[in-house]
């Protein structure tokens, strides 16, 4: 069984490819970048408000699929800018404090937008 997860609070996709996708008992999110939902722009700022923007993405999906940020089992963090690891992953502590999940973080070339940080997740549904 596959299911399309989609919803207004998160930013539509911006190509051929699903907000998420519920198969076997678990939830695989698209990557996220730092895209407002309601206007569909990149938000500016620092690292720190667009790893904020994006996991406020991932939180919106996770709810619309009936799952939270506690059921996440593993993330992908792509950044443009190693050195932007520290302030991303303070913001990212706030959001996954006790058991965080499994996590990657690599540097990217060039991501959607030239956004500065994009995150996948996959959890439990």
């Amino acid at each position: 069984m596959r299911q399309v997860i989609a919803t207004d609070t998160a930013p539509k996709a911006i190509g051929p490819y699903s907000q998420a996708v519920r198969s076997a008992g678990l939830l695989f999110l698209a990557g996220q970048i730092p895209l407002d939902p309601a206007t569909g722009q990149l938000v500016e700022g620092d690292i720190a408000k667009q790893t904020e923007r994006v996991l406020e993405n991932i939180k919106s999906i996770l709810a619309a699929a009936g799952s939270s940020l506690d059921r996440v089992v593993k993330t992908t963090v792509f950044l443009k800018d190693i050195n932007d690891f520290a302030a991303m992953n303070e913001v990212y502590g706030r959001y996954f404090g006790q058991n965080p999940p499994a996590r990657s973080t690599v540097e990217a070339a060039r991501l959607p937008r030239d956004a500065r940080v994009e995150i996948d997740a996959i959890a439990l549904a």
